[in-house]
């Protein structure tokens, strides 16, 4: 079988993770929260730009009362991290009290989502959970609590369902590792 390979800006990608593995890992992540907060009235956070299409995934698989709000930082340039957060797009929801579940594409040095985590304690949530797709736990370097994670991958650079190349590839199905 030949590899597959997508082109995104002047990158080179190969596919990594297929859309039905996308698809598998949502749905018990869909489970997992269905089983710990049904009848909590929590909220989920979904971290924009690259939670997006894992947010939505997510969210219509939730046949529970909830809701939806998002938070719009960034801290990527290129390839890697600034090491900076900026936040675009503020917290405009009443949390205090209620369960926040934090939606993350995913999480790397952990910076971005501490400062969110930090972010989030002001508002007085009753508890503050995290739910990821992808970790790279050979990259984090800040101590994070990951409540559900849909898979840990090497510290490698991926595209596709919602993470971007230069603002690029993020309409991918699939999940793709760069190659050159």
């Amino acid at each position: 079988m030949a590899q597959q390979l997508v082109r995104v800006d002047d990158r080179q990608f190969s596919l990594y993770i297929s859309e039905a593995e996308i698809e598998k890992e949502v749905t018990r992540i869909a489970g997992e929260l269905k089983r710990d907060l049904a009848g909590r009235d929590p909220i989920f956070m979904g971290i924009l730009n690259g939670a997006f299409m894992f947010a939505s995934d997510l969210f219509r698989k939730l046949d529970f009362p909830c809701q939806i709000t998002f938070l719009k930082l960034a801290s990527y340039s290129g390839t890697g991290s600034t090491g900076t957060v900026k936040q675009l797009i503020g917290i405009n929801r009443e949390l205090r009290n209620r369960v926040v579940v934090v939606l993350e594409d995913i999480v790397d040095t952990g910076i971005t989502l501490e400062t969110i985590l930090m972010q989030l304690s002001g508002y007085q949530p009753a508890e503050v959970r995290v739910a990821t797709f992808l970790h790279k736990p050979e990259a984090t370097i800040r101590k994070i609590r990951l409540d559900y994670v849909g898979r840990e991958i090497p510290n490698d650079f991926v595209v596709g369902y919602g993470l971007d190349y230069n603002e690029y590839g993020r309409n991918l199905r699939e999940i793709y590792q760069v190659v050159d």
